[in-house]
């Protein structure tokens, strides 16, 4: 193919990708199947490889392709992104509707839900995503322009009728991502995200744009901003002109003229608000005509012709029956709060994290106290503090560990205190749960109940005896038989040939994750390559900071820790680092494997199918791409078929692999 061609080939799949990347993104819906979506990104950044000076602003490669800034730009906002005035009760919200109508003449509004996330703004100049910015202060922003381009629900190209057009939108984080994040910094020991606007917010700023794209941000777009070669004369008929360019608008809205019409919206919106997908913290109702608002004009900090009804957050008071304190596998002792079972945003919630002794402090709570509790974010539930004291001051952490009778420290640099031994029960329990999870190592079938009861039973003291167990020994054990013993054993031993990064993640450092253990290996090649890097080298790491560098390096000269990897190295676990194939033909696929198949090992699939970037799961769902089903195929494969998924066999699998599979 000489240069002519692949232009013009380049031309047809960037197209041909945008359109389905809308129809899948923003219309939940496709015409093709996800693989073949894969096979055409595939051909086209084959073709950019070979053409570089080819590859268009708008190509779908191009959405994570931007490398770490050391700042962001300030951008200035020819259209003021403004604020609106909030509401508080539905007597204000007649007030608005009567001034409006005192001003013009028979008003139309649209009542549409508030999303809860960070407002940005999108220009596009001949239809391709020029800049993407944050709001700021409303007139000065930061350009965030490749983070934006992670966001896959933002079209890169909207085709090239319109010489200038500017959006505003809301960027939010999915329900369901913020709490697998949160379970991961949890995990890490790092603090978690309060809700998903921080999140969200925290995301958008990151300095890596790969960081950002990991996060799975969405956006819905509500507003024009500014626009050239098209006459739009209200906000409906805008949001409709929006959707036909490929925006993911803003859902649910509806245009009413009455206030009794509007209440009645608000309630509906109220009544769904817990079972969306993603958070909203009120309805907005605006004036639908164009030419109207502007006779009604702004005050010098909102406009007349809009306004925010705030939901009232749900709070319930319960007592505080205890404070149980929790040590993690880094030593933190964190607090949790036991309450009088209370129903809140959905849910019946009894607990609540505490975090640490100065929050104790700030919320003034002891046990037998009245407390008033909510679900920050209508997510986590959070502690706000006492309504009536039955109690003298507030709760003191002690100074032994609950655990081991260690004497806790805490240094001058974070508010967690922590328990130093490293023999401490509760950290070797949570060091080795960690270290046979599903992200770390991956032992299948070694879960929390069977390392206690290895522990209880004195066959493990450490990680690494994991290495020395036997069939026999297990079998000592209630529970375990023969093969569910020999099961064990063999993905014990099948763990040892993981890859470095899995290894790093499971050993557990503090404030690195299975993507920073990922870095750390692309960058150093092998563990005694990272081991003896100075922080200043890890710090290098894009997407690292100074904090994370010096985790590594700490936990890398700790003698428990040199002492440990020997340990593991003596029992063949591997410690060297091969970089992923390029080959990622299965990138944003996901798989579900069910029933045993004819030749194949359900733990070689899956590696094969991470090896070219895709994700095994283990519960079907609306996002499954395949179901690889084998003989006595379940519950899995009745749900995939309901669903309308694909179900393949291990010789279409295989088909789909035989490329890079050597027979």
């Amino acid at each position: 193919m000489n240069e002519n061609e692949a232009k013009k080939r380049i031309d047809e799949l960037v197209e041909l990708l945008g359109y389905h990347a809308r129809l899948y993104y923003v219309e939940d819906r496709n015409e093709i199947s996800d693989y073949e979506y894969d096979m055409l990104q595939l051909e086209l950044r084959k073709l950019e490889e070979q053409y570089p000076s080819l590859i268009r602003p708008d190509s779908p490669t191009q959405r994570v392709g931007g490398e770490p800034v050391s700042g962001f730009e300030k951008v200035e906002h020819k259209v003021q992104m403004g604020s609106l005035q909030d509401v508080f009760s539905f007597e204000e919200v007649r007030k608005f509707v009567d001034t409006v109508k005192q001003t013009v003449t028979s008003p139309v509004f649209t009542v549409e839900p508030k999303i809860d996330g960070l407002s940005v703004s999108l220009e596009y100049q001949n239809g391709v995503l020029t800049v993407g910015s944050t709001r700021g202060d409303g007139f000065v922003g930061e350009n965030v322009t490749e983070n934006l381009k992670t966001v896959r629900s933002i079209p890169i190209s909207i085709g090239g009728e319109l010489p200038l057009l500017e959006v505003r939108g809301e960027v939010y984080m999915p329900r369901n991502v913020f709490l697998e994040l949160v379970k991961e910094q949890e995990d890490n020991d790092e603090t978690p995200f309060k809700n998903p606007r921080n999140a969200a917010a925290g995301s958008l700023r990151q300095k890596d744009p790969r960081i950002a794209a990991r996060r799975k941000l969405d956006i819905f777009v509500f507003n024009v901003q500014q626009i050239e070669g098209r006459e739009l004369t209200g906000h409906d008929e805008s949001l409709k002109y929006l959707k036909e360019l490929g925006f993911k608008t803003i859902p649910d809205y509806k245009v009413v003229s009455t206030a009794d019409e509007i209440i009645e919206k608000i309630e509906d919106i109220g009544k769904k608000r817990f079972d969306l997908p993603f958070d909203i913290d009120g309805v907005v109702i605006k004036v639908d005509s164009f030419a109207q608002r502007q006779v009604l004009g702004s005050t010098t900090k909102v406009p007349k012709w809009a306004v925010a009804y705030k939901f009232p957050p749900e709070e319930k008071t319960t007592t505080l029956l205890d404070i149980e304190l929790n040590v993690g596998r880094t030593g933190a002792v964190t607090p949790v709060a036991v309450f009088e079972p209370v129903f809140l945003a959905g849910t019946q919630v009894s607990r609540a994290t505490l975090h640490n002794q100065d929050l104790i402090n700030e919320k003034n709570i002891n046990i037998g106290d009245v407390i008033k509790v909510r679900k920050a974010g209508d997510i986590i539930p959070e502690v706000l503090g006492s309504v009536e004291k039955h109690s003298t001051g507030s709760f003191s952490l002690p100074d032994l560990c609950p655990i081991c009778g260690s004497r806790l420290v805490r240094s001058d640099d974070e508010a967690a205190v922590r328990c130093p031994n490293v023999e401490c029960p509760a950290q070797i329990f949570r060091s080795i749960v960690h270290f046979a999870s599903k992200g770390a190592m991956d032992i299948d079938g070694l879960g929390p109940q069977i390392v206690k009861a290895l522990l209880d039973n004195k066959l493990i003291y450490s990680v690494d005896d994991l290495y020395s167990l036997s069939a026999g020994k297990l079998m000592e054990l209630e529970n375990f038989k023969e093969k569910s013993a020999g099961n064990l054993i063999s993905a014990i031993e099948r763990s040892k040939s993981n890859p470095l990064d899995r290894l790093i993640f499971g050993l557990g450092i503090r404030n690195i994750g299975s993507a920073s253990a990922k870095l750390l290996c692309d960058r150093f090649g092998d563990l005694d390559a990272i081991m003896s890097a100075s922080a200043e080298e890890i710090a290098d790491i894009d997407g690292f900071g100074d904090i994370m560098a010096q985790s590594v390096y700490s936990a890398f000269h700790e003698e428990h820790m040199l002492s440990l990897i020997q340990r593991l190295r003596d029992h063949g676990v591997n410690t060297s680092y091969e970089k992923a194939a390029a080959d990622d033909r299965f990138a944003g696929l996901t798989f579900v494997l069910t029933g045993t198949l004819p030749t194949m090992k359900r733990d070689e699939a899956k590696s094969i199918i991470e090896k070219f970037g895709g994700k095994a799961s283990g519960s079907v769902s609306k996002k499954t791409s395949y179901v690889l089903a084998g003989e006595e195929a379940g519950s899995k494969l009745t749900k995939a078929q309901s669903l309308g998924i694909k179900i393949i066999s291990e010789d279409e699998f295989r088909e789909m692999i035989k490329e890079n599979t050597q027979d």
